[in-house]
């Protein structure tokens, strides 16, 4: 007989994390979760490393639920003070079916004008369908599936067994294709991309194929990381469930490792990329910017920077050449100036004096701003 969930409701005193800046993965500079531990329960998750997980017992993950019962006023007192940017949020576990938090947390969004990007694996979050078409026409709203196999994939029944309760991928799929046709961005989180599991050609290809052909718009792909308690619990799933896979994780993982060794992560994400453009659907996202932002032009070279640092990543480019273009994308970011006028004022001289912005990054961007202006005349 499997063990009962425990629900523990609780009042945090905030829930809102605010970062200086939006990430380049997402796009989204607030994250919020409505509860600790998971009942999914996939073995892998990076959620029970001790700054997400603070159990004593590592084990109760996904059996002792820590519900913030105050998240929605939380948020909202929150936002009231926030700038305007995405909030990364949901949380569909079977919890969200009792005590409705995240759909809460999305009214408070919906009222008060801000974007949402949502990360989910399960296809509750359609429940909640009404609340994101809402956002999506006064701002933006994104829904990504976190989804690293199908049931045709290679190694199926394994990775089905490391995620746990988490439902099928295939029901996964299906509610991105209804998110799709209700107009939703929508794409995939290929993450943690599990060696030796998930990073054959075959599952590769069709993980990205599935997600083109159910409307997927993106595909955002990493390999898995591990950190203090999350690592050894997941080596001892290992260990005890397939030992064999051992040997090439501690080689890949060793101590005091996050990631894999031995440029495994650029080597998938390059796979990853080829599929992507053979399949026709980009390994990015595309920033979403809200209507009525100011200083679009600022945010698009921002994201120019980052996705050129990325390719440059891919192309296993020093990290000292990449250095300039990623805080070059920052320097953007913060930019209180329009870039446009900047550059119609001075030109060149203009981007190159911005603090943050190299010689290279400026030659980039002005070439960017460039090629945009001859497409529109």
């Amino acid at each position: 007989m499997g063990r009962k969930t425990v629900f523990l409701p609780y009042a945090p005193k905030q829930v809102l994390n605010k970062h200086k800046r939006p990430d380049h993965w997402f796009w989204t500079r607030y994250t919020v979760h409505p509860y600790i531990g998971c009942q999914h329960g996939c073995e892998f998750c990076y959620c029970r490393e001790n700054k997400f997980a603070p159990y004593e017992d590592i084990n109760d993950f996904p059996y002792l639920i820590k519900v913030k019962q105050n998240a929605p006023d939380l948020l909202r007192k929150s936002l009231t003070k926030a700038p305007k940017a995405t909030v990364m949020l949901g949380d569909y576990q079977p919890a969200e079916k009792k005590f409705k938090l995240t759909r809460r947390m999305l009214q408070v969004c919906l009222e008060m004008d801000f974007p949402v990007f949502i990360l989910e694996r399960s296809p509750l979050v359609l429940r909640d369908l009404d609340l994101l078409q809402e956002i999506n026409r006064k701002t933006h709203a994104t829904v990504a599936f976190s989804v690293i196999h199908t049931a045709r994939s290679p190694h199926a029944a394994q990775i089905s067994d490391l995620e746990h309760l988490a439902p099928a991928p295939e029901k996964r799929f299906a509610a991105m294709e209804v998110l799709a046709k209700a107009g939703i961005r929508t794409g995939i989180c290929f993450m943690p991309i599990l060696p030796e599991l998930c990073d054959t050609e075959e599952n590769l290809d069709l993980v990205i194929r599935t997600t083109a052909d159910h409307g997927g718009q993106f595909v955002l792909a990493s390999t898995l990381t591990m950190a203090d308690q999350q690592k050894k619990y997941f080596f001892d799933v290992l260990d005890s469930r397939f030992p064999d896979l051992m040997p090439r994780y501690q080689v890949l993982y060793p101590p005091n490792s996050y990631g894999p060794a031995g440029g495994t992560g650029l080597n998938i994400g390059r796979k990853v990329r080829e599929i992507c453009s053979r399949i026709g659907i980009p390994d990015r996202q595309p920033r979403p910017l809200i209507e009525g932002e100011k200083r679009m032009l600022n945010k698009r070279a921002a994201e120019m920077l980052a996705d050129k640092a990325y390719s440059m990543e891919l192309e296993n480019v020093m990290a000292s050449d990449i250095w300039p273009y990623r805080k070059a994308a920052w320097a953007l970011e913060d930019l209180q100036q329009d870039l446009g006028l900047v550059y119609q004022k001075m030109g060149f001289a203009g981007l190159r004096a911005i603090s943050g912005v190299s010689d290279i990054a400026a030659r980039q961007v002005e070439s960017n701003m460039l090629s945009a202006v001859n497409r529109e005349t």
